[in-house]
């Protein structure tokens, strides 16, 4: 008997091992009905009366909901359905359900959408509220509420609750909104129809009376429910397919977060505290999504701040992007801004919440941009590691995005013809659409705001038209498990099975809220262990269309017990349990908490403090209307947008630092000088018809006064004009200046500027750098050594001697350039960046620029770089350097193995430069450009591809002749993020990427400075580019940064500690210094210039300024460390900034060494020598 039991569990043993083998690495298992139970299957079934033209929405499917009906410690599941009646399945445990729709009551012929479980009349019992849609009949679109009887039956009473609302609703939340102690009621709002031109931009609806306008009930708390959106401020149009509900802003009160399809914003519905609302959408982020589908509001990066997702229907594959997303010219675009929308592009969009009321939208950064024709975003922790992972449905019954038969049905749209036998042609050209059944997707969160796909590893990438998702730990074994609404398929119940060697742990919370909210809707909660903290706001709607479980699920990775348990209750009461057991579920009630604790805001004083009107600076940079692309249709960004620059100096002479900020085409740039109580007063103006880029103060004919050199930019027109020559204004020492003829012809549209005596003969040479060719980019752009043959005349003069350096035709589209002795060997060298340019490094042999190579280790570095800048960072004797960069939250990519391309030539012969740009997708090299765009920019191509079809399903190889780009010119970039070159000594450098918080958007200003006076050089950061075309869309995530320095690493300062936000379109930035403290100057590109102040030191103002002939300082710190600091005439971003060091406690001495080599000790403790 024994032998027998033995040879029975040895071979189960082998079957389970086999059976296991072919999914041992697959976290979720695809159960099937008949294990199941659940057979629900939302079938739609098409014809006259029911197709997409007399109802738009008759594929956007239908939701699911859990939660334990019969509280039996089991969650149940209902389906709602479209054609079909939704179903309740009942939980019996062990994966195993119960159909029992018809014995609880609940079938219905109407057309169910969205469904939340909620204990509505707080007995005790889940109720069932589905949102109904599709029927012409007012009667057959009211909203149905099942209210639970306690016997598994239900009886439907949503007239008598006053919530049969009859307006074609997607979804509903229930919440507190007004904090009365019961649940009120959000419907959202959906009856798109094509009679009302949902993609056509018109006056926006804002007063309410909008059909599409969403609802707000309020429980009257005597069994009834009230619409009071006009009075609550629910007043914007909108179709929306999501809400979500959240303390976006941490103030203790619930708001809204509303995704609307086509055209309409989303919706930020920011709660006031006294039962209105007001949308912050404009205020808070930048842009959004296009056709808004589901969203989620969690955290996603364990900060304690709501982020939202939301998604849209960008493909992740060329040929999906290439067949369904159509271009989005920029005319259109900007007509669109013009009318009151706010920006938005066909891609998810995941909005960092960064605090102080500001987002950073890093849905490419993150790596979920791009699921296709996506529906329920679901973030919640698969597995157990601590961090919100995220689960995305996908699919469509009809691919009715293809563009090949969008066009045909454009045939049909004439006004010739019988009318009915051309919606019979329509309707059997849908019929003959395949359906866009398309995997769904599962991302890893890897807890450095990034995700990596997983959907093929965790088994949830089977092919499907999946609409909405729940998720709940249907066995209690600790892990959450996936519902998925499909439609015309069979739902998808997935069984989360782990993997067992990760031995990951979890908490799961049971809130007992108080009568009225008996769920605890609303709650906080914060869950800490020994390395880690999390927090989850309770909420129940979320997605598409469905509710979660309202068991709170903690996933806790590898710790082995709960330091502490918080929760915030949504009355304000507060709760905390420490030394809990891992692997268990808590059951806490709010009537054990402690009564109305009030977390008291403390008052933070920042670094930074916005100064520009106290210090009376007024200047605004306006934009002139061209648009580059009406040259160059095809380009990834324009170039008439990439000033202003700043420059700082005593232009004067009384012993303050003035600056100047340059203009745009047809707007003078401005001189500001410093009164002696750190205000300003705004001096001469220059003149107008330049477009300003760099500038820089330097006495350019040696009589000791600061004269002022600006680069002239743009593309305003074609090159070889007057309109791109740069000019010099000499200064009579009083800040008065006048131009001078002493420069030579410079015919090009130019970016930085920078000065030194590179050839040691007494006075400063200039390095000017070439930005663009108009009309030809990205054909090179001349940049110019000038240098300065003034001589004892007096008399300025400048010649250009770049043809005497070999190499010089590696500096192409300069953007930015340094001189900086890299090598310690007493002469300054060159390091210039630009547009898909490498870091270009020109040695300095006894006054001549040697250009260096391979012996750098700075090969394949070509990128989109910005600015750079200069300090002694790791305190190791070398100037090390940071460059600013495209960065990586981009849809463009770029590595060594995979670099992004333009072929430039004029293809069809039309007399303009096509840039024809191409990258990797999903491993392959593709156009970059629309069939569309491509055809815009070289018309050959409508013949060549006659279909989108064809477009789409060909490479970039072959969609040109081998001879066609015999003779391109080929640029090429590798590097798109922003980056830290360390000096590693003997003339080499190793580039490595800055922190993924520097990477949201472009770098451009970069200013290197002791701002904290601790004696350590920090770093502040501005960038963003609003210059982009539509499709690809504005770079705005970045909020400005300060990275606090500690001699061998930094610090990130968050925003609500640094106080320095920089949220726009930045361009310069510069340093300056005051007896009252150091400002920061960051000017923007059409917007005003802003200047922040350092909040005052105990240490005081004191500082020193060097001169220009001071090459360096060596700067000792009393904790035995010190560094090399250089003094730039230039540096950053067409920027000039103050050559001083403030002095504080931690300083021990400082030694400057001048351009000669000789040296002086300037400072000893407190003693200036």
């Amino acid at each position: 008997m024994k032998k027998m039991n033995r040879f029975v569990l040895v071979w189960g043993l082998f079957l389970l091992l086999t059976g296991c083998g072919e999914n041992k690495t697959h976290r979720f298992r695809l159960l099937d009905a008949s294990k199941t139970g659940i057979d629900f299957q939302n079938t739609i079934t098409e014809n006259d009366s029911i197709n997409v033209f007399e109802f738009m929405n008759v594929y956007t499917g239908a939701g699911v909901a859990v939660g334990d009906i019969d509280n039996d410690g089991l969650t149940d599941v209902y389906f709602s359905g479209n054609m079909v009646s939704g179903r309740l399945y009942r939980n019996k445990g062990n994966m195993e359900f119960e159909d029992i729709t018809e014995s609880a009551g609940l079938l219905n012929s109407r057309w169910g959408t969205g469904v939340s479980m909620v204990d509505v009349n707080q007995d005790g019992f889940l109720d069932i509220y589905i949102c109904v849609s599709g029927s012409a009949e007012v009667a057959q679109r009211a909203n149905m509420l099942y209210i639970n009887n306690g016997d598994m039956t239900f009886t439907e009473r949503a007239e008598e609750y006053g919530l049969a609302d009859t307006r074609q609703s997607m979804h509903s939340a229930f919440f507190d909104y007004d904090k009365d102690g019961d649940l009120d009621m959000y419907l959202l709002v959906n009856p798109a129809a094509y009679e009302y031109n949902v993609n056509v931009s018109k006056p926006r609806e804002v007063d309410g009376q909008s059909v599409s306008n969403d609802r707000l009930y309020k429980n009257m708390g005597n069994g009834r429910f009230e619409d009071v959106s006009r009075e609550a401020g629910i007043l914007l149009e909108g179709y929306g397919l999501g809400v979500g509900v959240s303390d976006i802003n941490g103030d203790g009160w619930p708001d809204m977060y509303v995704s609307n399809d086509f055209i309409g914003n989303d919706i930020l519905y920011i709660n006031q505290k006294d039962g209105t609302f007001k949308d912050r959408i404009s205020e808070q982020i930048k842009h959004t999504s296009y056709a808004g589908m589901g969203n989620d509001v969690a955290d996603i990066d364990n900060n304690g701040e709501p982020d939202i997702l939301v998604l849209d229907m960008r493909p992740e594959d060329n040929e999906r992007q290439k067949m369904i997303i159509s271009s989005t010219g920029y005319d259109r675009f900007q007509i669109m801004l013009e009318a009151g929308y706010n920006a938005q592009y066909s891609r998810n969009t995941l909005q960092l919440n960064q605090g102080q009321g500001k987002f950073s939208e890093i849905g490419f950064l993150a790596g979920i941009s791009s699921t296709d024709w996506s529906w329920s975003p679901l973030l919640a922790d698969y597995d157990n590691d601590g961090r919100k992972d995220l689960y995305v449905t996908n699919g469509f019954l009809r691919d009715l995005g293809d563009l090949d038969y969008i066009h045909y049905q454009k045939t049909y749209d004439t006004p010739v013809g019988d009318v009915d036998t051309k919606i019979r042609q329509k309707l059997k050209s849908i019929s003959e659409l395949p359906m866009a059944d398309l995997p769904n997707y599962a991302y890893r969160n890897k807890g450095d705001m990034t995700f990596e796909k997983v959907s093929d590893v965790w088994g949830v990438d089977k092919s499907s038209c999946s609409h909405g998702a729940a998720y709940a730990d249907l066995d209690n074994d600790g892990d959450l498990d996936l519902l998925v609404n499909n439609m015309d398929q069979p739902a998808f119940v997935y069984e989360n099975v782990g993997i067992p060697e990760e031995r990951n742990h979890y908490l799961r919370i049971q809130l007992k809220g108080s009568p009225g909210n008996l769920q605890g809707i609303g709650a906080k909660l914060k869950v800490t262990t020994e390395d880690s903290e999390q927090f989850y706001q309770h909420y129940l709607s979320r997605g598409y269309e469905s509710s979660v479980d309202p068991v709170v699920h903690f996933g806790l990775g590898k710790a082995l017990e709960v330091k502490s348990v918080e929760v915030w209750w949504p009355d304000g009461s507060y709760q905390a349990l420490t030394a809990q057991a891992v692997d268990t579920t808590l059951s806490l009630q709010q009537s054990n908490a402690s009564k109305n604790i009030v977390q008291e805001e403390m008052s933070q004083k920042t670094f930074f403090i916005d100064a520009t009107d106290s210090l009376g600076v007024s200047f605004e940079h306006h934009e002139d209307d061209v648009v580059d692309f009406k040259l160059q249709p095809i380009l990834p960004h324009m170039h008439s947008r990439n000033g202003p620059g700043v420059a700082v100096a005593d232009i004067d002479g009384d012993g303050l630092e003035d600056f100047f900020v340059g203009g745009a085409s047809g707007q003078s740039g401005k001189v500001f000088h410093q009164n002696e109580d750190g205000t300003f007063r705004s001096g001469m103006g220059f003149e107008a018809m330049f477009e300003d880029m760099g500038a820089l103060f330097f006495d350019a004919n040696g009589d000791g006064y600061k004269d002022l050199y600006v680069v002239s930019g743009g593309v305003v027109v074609s090159a070889d004009s007057e309109i791109y020559q740069d000019r010099l204004y000499l200064n009579d020492g009083k800040g008065n200046f006048k131009r001078s003829d002493a420069l030579p012809e410079i015919r090009t549209s130019g970016s930085c500027v920078v000065a030194n005596d590179y050839d040691k003969d007494g006075d400063l040479d200039l390095f000017v750098g070439g930005r663009v060719d108009p009309g030809k980019y990205p054909m090179p752009a001349h940049s110019y050594l000038l240098e300065n043959r003034s001589g004892e005349s007096g008399e300025a003069k400048f010649i250009d001697v770049s043809e005497q350096i070999e190499g010089w035709n590696e500096l192409t589209m300069v953007t930015s350039g340094l001189w900086t002795d890299y090598d310690n060997d007493g002469w300054v060298d060159l390091i210039a960046v630009g547009e898909f340019m490498p870091i270009v490094v020109f040695h300095n042999e006894n006054g001549k620029l040697v250009l260096q190579k391979e012996t750098t280790g700075l090969t394949k570095t070509e990128g989109w770089w910005n600015g750079i800048n200069g300090g002694d960072f790791d305190q190791d004797g070398d100037t090390d350097y940071i460059l600013g960069n495209l960065g990586l939250n981009s849809k463009y990519t770029a590595t060594e193995e995979e670099p992004l391309c333009i072929y430039a030539k004029d293809y069809d012969k039309d007399g303009r430069v096509d840039p024809i740009m191409c990258y990797y997708i999903e491993g392959e090299n593709h156009l970059a450009h629309s069939r569309d765009e491509i055809i815009g920019q070289v018309n050959a191509m409508r013949s060549r591809f006659k279909t989108y079809r064809s477009y789409a399903e060909t490479n970039f190889e072959k969609s040109f002749l081998p001879e066609e780009l015999e003779d391109a010119y080929v640029v090429k970039s590798y590097n798109f993020a922003s980056s830290y070159l360390e000096n590693i000594g003997g003339g080499k450098f190793a580039l490595r990427p800055l922190p993924l918080t520097l990477q949201t958007a472009p770098l451009e200003g970069i200013a290197v400075g002791d701002f904290d006076r601790d004696g350590n050089e920090d770093v502040l950061f501005t960038g963003n580019s609003y210059a982009t075309e539509a499709a690809t869309g504005r770079y705005d995530a970045f909020l400005g940064a300060f990275f606090k320095g500690g001699g061998e690493s930094f610090e990130s300062i968050p925003l609500e500690k640094s106080g320095f936000l920089s949220d726009f379109d930045a361009s310069g930035l510069a340093i300056m210094d005051s007896e009252q403290g150091r400002y920061v100057l960051s000017a923007q590109s059409n917007g005003p210039l802003k200047v922040f102040g350092s909040r005052p030191s105990k240490a005081g103002s004191k500082r020193l300024t060097q001169t220009a002939d001071v090459a360096f300082a060596t700067v000792r710190l009393k904790n035995g460390k010190e560094y090399r600091k250089e003094f730039y005439l230039g540096s950053g971003y067409l920027s000039q900034s103050s050559r001083s060091i403030l002095l504080n406690r931690n300083i021990q001495e400082i030694e400057i060494t001048d351009s000669e080599g000789n040296t002086k000790i300037v400072y000893t403790n407190e003693a200036i020598k």
